[in-house]
């Protein structure tokens, strides 16, 4: 288990100094972790995280476990939710597009182990102004009162940035195409198993 004296987040070049002690979980979704993830890193999606309990508990009691998404916020909660359970473990500060950024190396799974998919940012971007556009045209051809529609996309917009969490990642990432094949939450167990 992550000792009390380790940081609870760790910079990119602190974590890429470190990166062979470490457990490493990465909390987006499959597609998301397809595009690109830590070297090492297992995925298994923040809603995913309590099933897996046992295994991140037994990682933990091994080593340093490090969370991983795409900017932080996700492993901040993830980190918060196994605190709870009483399972230490440090965030990659601003995931890894800090990671990226910093110039370290993302891996990707073969061409055929690929599940095609847009991250996370790129669906909510999508949806948000699919909908925008939607609400916009509705307003002209139906009702001006559906210019609502626009406007309760952009309040969502604005909330989401000032609390740092994305209600309509969580509903994207519970489409059929955000969610992991029994098999590959299987696969990702096994190492935090230490098999």
């Amino acid at each position: 288990m992550t000792s009390p004296s380790a940081p609870s987040a760790l910079r990119a070049d602190e974590a890429r100094t470190r990166l062979h002690e470490f457990t490493v979980i990465d909390v987006r979704t499959p597609a998301e972790y397809v595009s690109g993830h830590l070297p090492g890193a297992v995925n298994i999606p923040l809603d995913h995280i309590r099933r897996a309990l046992p295994e991140i508990r037994h990682a933990a009691e091994r080593g340093d476990v490090l969370l991983v998404c795409a900017s932080g916020a996700r492993s901040e909660n993830a980190c918060k939710l196994l605190a709870e359970q009483g399972i230490g473990t440090a965030s990659l500060v601003g995931g890894t597009g800090a990671w990226a950024a910093e110039g370290h190396d993302l891996r990707t799974p073969a061409a055929c182990d690929t599940r095609a998919g847009w991250s996370m940012e790129r669906q909510v971007r999508f949806t948000a102004g699919s909908l925008v556009l939607l609400g916009l045209l509705l307003c002209l051809l139906v009702h001006p009162a559906l210019l609502l529609v626009s406007a309760g996309i952009a309040g969502g917009l604005v909330f989401s940035a000032l609390t740092n969490t994305c209600g309509m990642a969580a509903l994207l990432g519970k489409l059929p195409h955000n969610r992991p094949r029994a098999a590959d939450l299987d696969a990702a167990h096994a190492p935090l198993r230490g098999r």
